[in-house]
């Protein structure tokens, strides 16, 4: 027999369902949540506890639909629940991490969460534009930064980067702890030589000459 939280899935993200029907679905979930939310997050230091069919009874909703909401909030949460595990006389306490959440919100790029006015009374202004640029920041991806083959090796040996390449695969001209320093990796795979220590790469293509 299957969980509470397969169900959910089962129906949530039912690869078999029209598109029509799914976006309903969820335009209707979403409401739901953003209404939860907002109850929540207008007493936001109420530890609100019950078992799962009591929280349900409590917002006015199905079982299956709290089961939802608790995959959304469960990692914001103080204590995390093991939703394959979760019944519906499971005790589960709703109470949360405020600034966990926010960012979590943010992640999810659920604005319809995020900009809800209840987060201006816990937040000053200010506080909101730090907790949504810190989350922000943190899933940005910063592609390394390109050197060319005549640009100076960022080992610090003064050489450019063909040169000292050229010197650290022979082994030649300098000591084992400059060639450390220095040290280049070859990865098939992207054709992309490394420094591992320094954000930096060159192609293996511009480089070729020195091989």
């Amino acid at each position: 027999m299957s969980t509470l939280y397969q169900q959910w899935q089962n129906i949530a993200y039912d690869e078999t369902a029209d598109r029509s029907q799914l976006e309903k679905f969820w335009g209707t979930y979403f409401q739901i949540e953003k209404e939860i939310y907002e109850k929540l997050l207008s007493n936001p230091d109420e530890a609100v506890k019950g078992t799962v069919k009591e929280l349900a009874e409590k917002f006015g909703q199905e079982v299956l639909t709290m089961i939802g909401f608790l995959d959304g909030i469960n990692e914001s949460l103080l204590i995390e629940q093991d939703l394959d595990a979760v019944e519906e006389d499971t005790v589960v306490s709703l109470a949360f991490d405020k600034e966990r959440l926010y960012k979590n919100m943010v992640a999810a790029k659920a604005d319809w969460l995020y900009e809800l006015p209840q987060w201006k009374e816990i937040y000053s202004e200010e506080e909101l534009k730090k907790l949504y640029k810190e989350q922000k920041e943190s899933t940005t991806i910063r592609k390394p930064k390109k050197i060319g083959r005549n640009d100076p090796c960022p080992c610090g040996s003064g050489k450019n980067t063909k040169n000292a390449v050229a010197d650290n695969f022979s082994g030649s001209r300098y000591s084992e702890s400059h060639l450390l320093l220095c040290d280049l990796y070859r990865t098939e795979k992207s054709g992309t030589l490394l420094f591992p220590d320094s954000g930096w790469y060159a192609e293996v293509s511009e480089l070729q000459e020195v091989f």
